[in-house]
């Protein structure tokens, strides 16, 4: 079972130390893909054994999935979209300064049309994502952008660490409907416009999905509490 203080914290505090480091690069490019493998699906990596991912997700019920417990709670379902978009933007705009991964394919596939990173839901907004979206589809385009991801990792050179976030690349993000106006979502784009890749790296690609993960761990835990009890 997934420990975030035995598994996660010495490997992300050691990544913290080492990042800007020319002469540990090749070291903190192998604990980087240590740490995305772990919140992603082993199939990602081709691992034998299960990620906090695959923990998560392993006999985890439809009704659990969608279910907000709490007015202070989100959903599983969001939890992943959320992670998966703004991997799939910050990754992908950002870091390697290419296009995306979804696609209206995907959408139609999703059975959604909700394109942003869910920062500004309302509950309401936050139960009809939950209720509308394919969760076989949201597994597998977030198997995809892993995917994607890993290769972007592969392809970093020591340089690009200190290579700031680029304003054309922010504002791909808004024009793709990534962010929305609304405040709770567009202060992404400053937020991630003061940050070199190195600090993409930490926050959001490792530390910030690990956070959400957690969060899905407690909200199933919950949710069979919830089933056994009815």
């Amino acid at each position: 079972m997934f420990s975030l203080s035995e598994d996660w914290n010495p490997l992300q505090l050691r990544l913290k130390e080492i990042i800007m480091k020319k002469e540990h690069f090749g070291e903190m490019q192998l604990l980087l893909l240590q740490l995305h493998s772990i919140v992603h699906s082993k199939t990602v990596y081709n691992n034998m054994n299960s990620s906090f991912l695959d923990e998560i997700w392993e006999d985890l019920s439809d009704i659990a999935f969608r279910t907000m417990p709490t007015t202070t709670d989100d959903t599983i379902a969001w939890h992943i979209w959320h992670i998966t978009r703004i991997e799939d933007l910050t990754a992908n705009f950002l870091m390697a300064e290419r296009e995306q991964v979804l696609t209206q394919e995907w959408l139609d596939k999703l059975k959604i049309t909700v394109q942003d990173t869910g920062n500004a839901m309302s509950d309401s907004e936050i139960m009809d994502l939950s209720n509308r979206i394919d969760k076989a589809t949201l597994y597998e385009y977030r198997k995809s952008v892993g995917q994607r991801t890993k290769e972007i990792i592969n392809n970093l050179k020591p340089e690009d660490m200190k290579r700031k976030v680029a304003r054309k690349d922010l504002d791909r993000i808004a024009e793709a409907g990534g962010v929305t106006s609304h405040p709770s979502s567009n202060w992404l784009l400053d937020f991630w416009g003061r940050k070199n890749i190195a600090g993409i790296i930490q926050m959001p690609i490792t530390r910030h999905q690990v956070v959400h993960l957690n969060d899905c761990k407690r909200l199933k835990r919950v949710c069979v509490r919830k089933a056994v009890k009815e």
